[in-house]
């Protein structure tokens, strides 16, 4: 797919999107709910106000039933190097579903503002998208994996989490999650992901999270006993897979330095200065304060230099094939 500006965006709603390879998507509806954090996610989920978001789901041609990855954008929203992706997996023999969080919310960029929505609804939506997908006739269910980016790399790796804490009925268990440069801001306090296999990979010149915060989320991870890896790219900067040049989001509103957020198994997080879990203590609280800390400042760089968009595909297709083969 040719290069294009960090703002180019592909809409969902606009009809099939068609993959370079000729494969068309097929549109369909994941609902999904707007849960205010993830105390209300495992806790309370019968009071998450319900929603629902859109997905475009590329088949392989053939027969199935086909393992399928899910594709989850960052904060500019679905890009053209999103939606490239299902021509890898696609031509692998993968079926790819790439969902679109902020179309039917409204949102249009969360660079300036996390906080439109929560991350636990980011999370919540990969584990609705599993939930649709398994009933499909021409999806494995038992091969079902999650890819995100940015704040959906931040999905997924929570989305892992949570399966295990709602359980089966109401989450799916995902067999595989890459997470690309992911946000590990938010992290349980026991990460397991049971039989989930995950992987996080991130440049050492990112500006938008912090390659030792992610590689410390690995890290706990196997602690609890999971298969999860970790790679660091060197002189790479953020969404390196895009292909685009490199530039800087002049209002992208950053702490990769803040203090790490813990969640407890009912979801309740734990404030970092006094070190104890709080109920009243918000998702919405914990972005103020990270914003408002010394490591808060605006603008951040984004794109790609020389063959980094190469290397981080080959590493994506080497993960995928052998986590879904």
């Amino acid at each position: 797919m040719p290069a294009s500006s960090s703002s180019a965006t592909v809409s969902l709603t606009d009809g099939p999107v068609v993959l370079a390879n000729g494969i068309a998507g097929e549109t369909i509806r994941i609902p999904t709910a707007d849960p205010t954090g993830f105390h209300q996610a495992i806790s309370e989920p019968d009071a998450m106000p319900a929603t629902e978001i859109l997905g475009s789901l590329f088949l392989p041609p053939g027969t199935g039933p086909w393992p399928v990855v899910i594709v989850v954008p960052g904060s500019l929203g679905v890009a053209p190097s999103h939606v490239a992706k299902a021509d890898l997996l696609t031509e692998a023999g993968i079926a790819c579903c790439v969902i679109d969080p902020f179309g039917t919310r409204g949102v249009t960029s969360t660079v300036a503002n996390q906080a439109q929505y929560s991350f636990a609804a980011s999370a919540w939506d990969v584990l609705a998208t599993v939930a649709v997908l398994v009933r499909r006739d021409d999806i494995d269910a038992a091969r079902i994996g999650a890819q995100g980016h940015s704040r959906g790399g931040s999905a997924v790796l929570s989305a892992a989490c949570l399966a295990p804490l709602v359980g089966p009925e109401r989450a799916p268990q995902l067999a595989a999650v890459y997470a690309a440069y992911p946000w590990s801001g938010f992290q349980f306090l026991r990460p397991d992901v049971g039989r989930t296999v995950v992987r996080s990979v991130i440049g050492d010149l990112d500006e938008w999270c912090l390659p030792l915060q992610v590689q410390a989320h690995m890290h706990a991870m196997t602690l609890c006993g999971c298969d999860a890896s970790f790679r660091l790219f060197p002189d790479t900067h953020h969404s390196f897979d895009r292909d685009t040049p490199v530039e800087t989001v002049p209002d992208a509103s950053v702490s990769p330095g803040a203090p790490t957020i813990y969640i407890r198994e009912d979801g309740t997080l734990v404030h970092p200065v006094t070190g104890k879990a709080d109920p009243g203590f918000t998702e919405r609280d914990a972005m103020i304060y990270q914003v408002k800390s010394p490591y808060g400042r605006r603008g951040a760089r984004i794109g790609t230099a020389g063959d980094q968009a190469r290397a981080f595909h080959e590493d994506m297709m080497t993960f995928w094939t052998a986590a879904l083969g």
